[in-house]
Formats: C-alpha cells, structure tokens, sequence
C-alpha cells in the first residue's frame, strides 16, 4: 500500500488502485456522474458543451465516461466522440464498428499464423523410443 496526494484536493490518502483520487473526491465524482446520467436521459439531444455547463463538470470527465462505456447517448442524439482510429462519430466506447471489424480481423489472422508456424511431429517419430547418450 502506498501513500499518494489526491489529483483533485491534494489531501494524503492510501492508494490501492485506479485513479489517483481520494475515496471522498471518488464518492464526488460518482454523484456527478449520477447527475449526468439523469440528465442525458431527460435530455436525449443535448450537446456535451451543455452537459458539461449544466452539471458543471469537465467535458474531458464526460469524453472519458463515454469511452469507459458508462455513459452512452442514443443512436438519435447529435452528440457524440470521434473514433480514435478513423475519427467517424460514436455514441460510446473508443473505436467505431468497422475499427473494431477491422482489428478483430486483424488478430484472428495473427493467431492463424502462429498455428501454422508451430512445429508439427512427425507421425512416425511420436511413438518411437529415445536414448540419452553419455
């Protein structure tokens, strides 16, 4: 367990894990998040500048809800992010439907390959008996 400063009130807390914020301005953070929510859902077509201005909190703070996959807008709303691969609009997540196509296709082929490359025995050497020599 170590000791850190918490990034929003600079007080001393133990950190375990995640953000390094204490468990006060965490508990904060979550009502807030609470607060968004209920206001996205009461306003399906707000823009996250209103959002934001409305609740009074960081629009780097709502991007980063949305990336996490906590909030979500509906597929009518004009807010949204850019994919981080192509830059196309989202309503959640981090990469749009097709980067995500694209990079699932891309490991399925990677795997394929490592299955070919692994060395096959031979049928006639799996049964045969071995000599240590000295």
């Amino acid at each position: 367990m170590e000791v850190r400063n918490c990034r929003n009130c600079k007080r001393l807390f133990n950190y375990l894990q995640g953000p390094i914020i204490c468990p006060a301005c965490q508990e904060e953070m979550e009502k807030k998040f609470s607060d968004v929510k209920n206001y996205v859902w009461d306003h399906k077509d707000a823009s996250i500048e209103e959002i934001s201005e409305e609740n009074d909190v960081p629009i780097k703070q709502i991007q980063q809800w949305i990336r996490e996959e906590r909030l979500t807008f509906s597929e009518n709303s004009i807010s949204g992010i850019p994919c981080e691969n192509c830059g196309k609009m989202i309503k959640s997540g981090r990469f749009c439907d097709d980067c995500k196509g694209n990079m699932m296709n891309a490991l399925d082929s990677v795997k394929k390959k490592e299955t070919k490359i692994a060395p096959q025995k031979k049928e006639r050497d799996r049964d045969r008996m071995r000599f240590l020599d000295k």
